[in-house]
């Protein structure tokens, strides 16, 4: 019973330093693995090798994946692909259904992209649909940001579910996990599109213009224009595309049926689809986005651009692995061991602590990471060990790190800032977005869970 306490005195002083004192969570999660390693009583001379190995470990194995998958994005976001994207789909689905149109560009622009970024960048299009059909803002907002988010917490290569996969030990198979979050993901998003659905006619007071920025101000045709020539459709969907093909055809040629035999074919398609060699090449095809004079500057500006932003992403990510290399060398995996294999809660419990965690202290990304390398040494008494468990684990985990965007997160104020909704509004309505999302997400993945395990 010692060692659950020291758990949730671990938890509780996460949150609290995070939230309400705004310390760096990669300092707050070394700092719980340091006290924990003493807490749990580890000998003295085995914490730093405790602490240290799994945060090498850890950025060993997914690093390179995340920096290249966060390059990828800074090209996508920063050339206008994003934008001819959206545009392309627009075309397909016209403005009949502004809500749908969206809630689907949300859902494939946010695979590389972050959602806070997704956003700023879709905003402009977004309003300029909102008045073309003369639907309720809230609507669109509700349905771009469900859309972005699924994605986000849900599908590889965003770093959340990559550093869920690493910690639960199932970075070799993001095929699978790609093959079921997007489903997933999508059922979430039409969860998130039926509730904007319902605002569609509904008339709110915004807020004052002036409180918006520059950027917020531009019209449409100005944000447009800000990028020049935009790269077409198909070069645009390319980076994006040719990455996920490559890394699921790896997961189908590795199946042990072995449908491609172990030949050559099975080698090469092997190596192709290893998770860096996929991004490296979505990379290679991303720097074919760039045109015009310069684009060898643009090219390294876009680089150095993505190492700062992943740079914090990276550090927390391995912080959080430390913590649950700690947690595994405890006395707490026998407690748990011994407790909780009787109680039946299986994949309930990742979607409760992620939950919690990202209601208490705001990000999804901190939420995802810290739940899978809390829950890792669970999941052997949560009768999850099996391959299909962990990856059914990181997407619950995913599932829950939706649940519930309000004040506390940085997400939350850019969509009700720029969609100029006020608080309370956005409470009423973004906030049990979220909710619905994550709820209907995990309730899909306790449906497919009852198929696989």
């Amino acid at each position: 019973m010692t060692s659950l306490l020291i758990l949730l005195v671990l938890v509780a002083a996460i949150v609290l330093v995070t939230a309400r004192w705004k310390v760096s969570p990669f300092l707050a999660l070394i700092g719980a693995a340091l006290i924990g390693a003493f807490a749990y009583r580890i000998p003295m001379g085995e914490v730093v090798t405790t602490v240290t190995t799994a945060f090498g470990n850890t950025l060993g194995n997914i690093g390179l994946v995340i920096l290249f998958g966060t390059m990828i994005g800074v090209i996508l976001e920063r050339s206008g692909a994003a934008i001819a994207m959206a545009e392309a789909l627009i075309k397909v689905l016209g403005t009949r259904f502004p809500n749908l149109t969206m809630s689907l560009i949300g859902y494939i622009v946010s695979i590389p992209v972050f959602c806070d970024s997704g956003y700023v960048i879709l905003n402009s299009l977004r309003k300029a649909v909102t008045l073309r059909t003369g639907v309720s803002t809230l609507a669109t907002s509700i349905a771009l940001m469900t859309g972005l988010y699924a994605t986000h917490t849900l599908v590889p290569p965003t770093p959340g579910p990559l550093a869920a996969a690493e910690n639960l030990g199932v970075s070799d198979n993001l095929g699978m996990i790609i093959a079921l979050g997007l489903p997933v993901a999508a059922v979430a998003a039409v969860a998130g599109l039926v509730f904007a659905s319902t605002f569609s006619r509904k008339e709110f007071t915004p807020l004052p213009a002036e409180n918006d920025d520059d950027l917020t101000r531009q019209s449409y045709e100005e944000l447009r224009e800000s990028y020049g020539r935009l790269p077409g459709a198909f070069v645009s969907f390319l980076p994006i595309v040719v990455p996920l093909a490559l890394i699921c055809t790896s997961s189908i040629v590795k199946l042990p049926s072995r449908p491609l035999g172990e030949g050559a074919a099975f080698d090469v398609l092997g190596f192709l689809g290893t998770p860096v060699i996929a991004l490296i090449i979505g990379l290679a095809v991303a720097a074919l986005l760039l045109r015009g004079h310069g684009k060898l500057e643009r090219f390294n500006d876009h680089v150095q651009e993505s190492i700062r932003v992943s740079a914090p992403i990276l550090l927390i990510t391995g912080a959080g692995a430390a913590f649950g290399g700690v947690l595994a060398a405890s006395p707490l995996t026998g407690f748990l061991s011994d407790n909780l294999s009787g109680l039946g809660l299986g994949l309930a419990v990742p979607f409760i602590i992620a939950a919690a965690l990202k209601t208490a202290q705001g990000s999804s990304t901190v939420s995802i990471v810290s739940t899978s390398a809390l829950i890792a040494p669970m999941l052997g008494s949560l009768g999850l060990d099996s391959p299909e468990g962990m990856i059914l684990s990181v997407l619950a985990t995913g599932a829950g790190a939706m649940v519930v965007s309000h004040a506390n997160d940085s997400y939350f104020w850019v969509v009700s800032q720029l969609s100029r909704i006020p608080v309370a509004t956005a409470y009423r309505t973004l906030s049990v977005a979220t909710a619905i999302e994550g709820t209907a997400a995990f309730a899909t993945i306790w449906v497919i869970g009852l198929f696989l395990l």
